[in-house]
């Protein structure tokens, strides 16, 4: 049983409610909000068994589905923050968030819901926010805990509960339609995305999806970046973005967007490029059981949406004949790649190195009829597999993996919002698997 922290949670989210009364009325501090529920399943044909000593969730086989297990549950993420007044350009925010399932879920369908730690599987609540910002139009300075956003390491907030990052970081907008940037990771927390538990803050070496020797290696390691974006606010958007994770791999993102207009349609043409190498321990240590990293991914895309409603999307993507996408792709919540499925991306396929992705998708919002925020849509998913790399756990090739999502989404600001997605998968030598994610709640 789980009630001693589940009365933990519910306690806490009746507190929330009595201090966003309390402050509702103050013209200064800010109460902001988002009582989010939700309903998940993922079915890899591979049903749990037991759970062991060491509290690992057991399936009926170990290769079936890359050893993935069936998995269900419903889940309840209250969340509050609290903004201060700004006093001289420095304003505070803290958020307190939590997680529970008041111990309704079965256990054993709890290996892939990626909502509490993976071995504890227990309810629990987290200081998620909690920073110091000076901000003028030139000048930005975070230091603290924040849901930041950026193309690889990111707050990735399309499920239970956002990843977030211990950090401090600099801005400067004093260039003309530029804005630079330089910071520090050094911890994060968040389940969804953290190659540790995620229900605490760890080293972002620690949260990588490095092997756990590499980590060792690396010790307790943060990552630094920096970054230039340049936007004219009318048609050109370019970026890059360095990302350097001691002792563990660089990373180096560069995107350049055409946005533009042609009769009723307004459409987005991307180019983009990223580079995974492996630096100091994980690249010189010779050891047999090392995480090797070196490949890069090149994609383009082109997006477009007309007057009328309706809606596409397009991307292609092609993966260098190099190591380490196991290890790097998805890490720290970045997923800013323009040919992946609505739920799942890489980890279904044995292997995508030398692999390459198609992406289409059509949708439809429903502004016409005077619906505001509502979209609807298909996506298409094909990834063209390298079978000497991808194989299933028992050494079998694969070829292709094809994806196929639908998703609808009701998704205002504020108030009542919902997002409910199904997708399905088939790769080969593999049964065909699905996931259904439903997730709303109230944002305030």
């Amino acid at each position: 049983m789980r009630s001693s922290k589940i009365t933990l949670v519910l306690t806490s989210s009746l507190c929330f409610t009595s201090i966003s009364l309390a402050t509702e009325s103050s013209n200064e501090w800010r109460v902001s909000g988002d009582f989010r529920t939700g309903y998940v399943k993922y079915d890899y044909d591979n049903p749990p068994l037991y759970i062991n000593s060491d509290g690992d969730i057991v399936g009926s086989s170990p290769t079936t589905s890359r050893g993935h297990i069936d998995s269900k549950g419903f889940y309840i993420i209250p969340k509050i923050s609290v903004t201060s007044p700004t006093y001289k350009n420095v304003m505070a925010k803290a958020t307190i968030a939590g997680a529970t399932d008041f111990g309704l879920n079965d256990e054993k369908y709890e290996s892939r819901n990626f909502v509490f730690d993976p071995k504890e599987r227990k309810s629990f609540i987290l200081l998620q926010e909690a920073y110091l910002k000076y901000e003028t139009k030139q000048h930005k300075v975070l230091v603290g805990r924040e849901e930041i956003v950026t193309p690889m390491i990111d707050s990735d907030d399309w499920y239970m509960l956002a990843d977030t990052f211990e950090l401090a970081y600099y801005k400067n907008s004093s260039l003309t339609h530029t804005d630079i940037y330089a910071g520090y990771f050094s911890k994060m927390a968040g389940v969804w995305d953290s190659g540790a538990n995620g229900t605490e803050f760890h080293y972002m070496s620690d949260a990588s999806f490095v092997s756990a020797e590499d980590k060792r290696r690396a010790g307790g390691k943060g990552v630094y970046f920096g970054a230039v974006e340049y936007n004219d606010k009318s048609h050109h958007n370019f970026k890059v973005w360095e990302y350097y994770a001691v002792d563990l791999y660089n990373t180096l993102f560069i995107q350049y967007d055409y946005l533009g207009k042609a009769a009723d349609m307004s459409y987005d043409f991307g180019l983009q490029f990223i580079n995974f190498a492996g630096v100091g321990k994980l690249a010189d240590n010779s050891a047999s059981d090392k995480t090797v990293i070196n490949y890069s991914l090149y994609s383009a895309k082109f997006d477009g949406s007309f007057t009328n409603g309706f809606n596409f999307a397009t991307g292609v993507s092609k993966y260098t004949d190099g190591a380490g996408q196991g290890a790097t792709l998805g890490a720290f919540g970045g997923y800013p790649y323009f040919a992946n499925g609505m739920v799942f991306h890489f980890f279904e396929a044995g292997s995508l190195r030398n692999a390459a992705s198609y992406k289409g998708q059509v949708g439809y919002n429903f502004d016409l009829f005077g619906i505001k925020n509502i979209w609807a849509g298909y996506r298409y998913t094909y990834y063209d597999l390298d079978a000497s790399y991808s194989t299933t756990k028992d050494g079998r090739p694969q070829s292709k993996m094809i994806l196929n999502g639908l998703q609808l989404k009701f998704e205002p600001k504020k108030g009542l919002y919902f997002r409910g997605t199904y997708e399905g998968v088939e790769v080969d030598n593999e049964p065909n698997t699905y996931s259904l994610r439903l997730i709303g709640g109230y944002r305030f």
